[in-house]
């Protein structure tokens, strides 16, 4: 296959993410207690704890946008870390710079895959 031209479009748009999308589930908790220092994390194709091992240590990206301008951008970010598997189905518990916002919970999270052990 020859490579495409300045002139030409490219013909096949697959998208290189660094990422798999993640769902913030919900935030560690007791009967009586929420603990909002730690959010459930349940990633895209993860269905068992074993999958959920490759994850550990990956960093966690909540994207989302401000209502001011701040350096030229309304985006901000929510940096986290996967911390360990919670439970049999698959979801993780992930520890954040600072701790989610209530908002957040049923929103969008990227699990980039780094930093990697392979």
């Amino acid at each position: 296959m020859v490579a495409p031209t300045a002139s030409e479009p490219r013909t096949n748009n697959n998208g290189h993410r660094l990422y798999v999308k993640g769902k913030h589930v919900a935030f560690k908790r007791g009967k009586h207690t929420l603990r909002p220092g730690t959010s459930l994390i349940k990633i895209e194709g993860v269905d068992d704890p074993q999958a959920a091992h490759f994850y550990l240590g990956k960093r966690i990206a909540y994207v989302y946008r401000g209502k001011k301008e701040i350096r030229g951008t309304k985006i901000r970010v929510i940096w986290g870390k996967v911390a360990r598997p919670h439970g049999n189905s698959g979801v993780v518990r992930a520890h954040f710079k600072h701790n989610l916002p209530p908002k957040s919970l049923g929103g969008m999270v990227r699990v980039m895959l780094y930093p990697s052990s392979i």
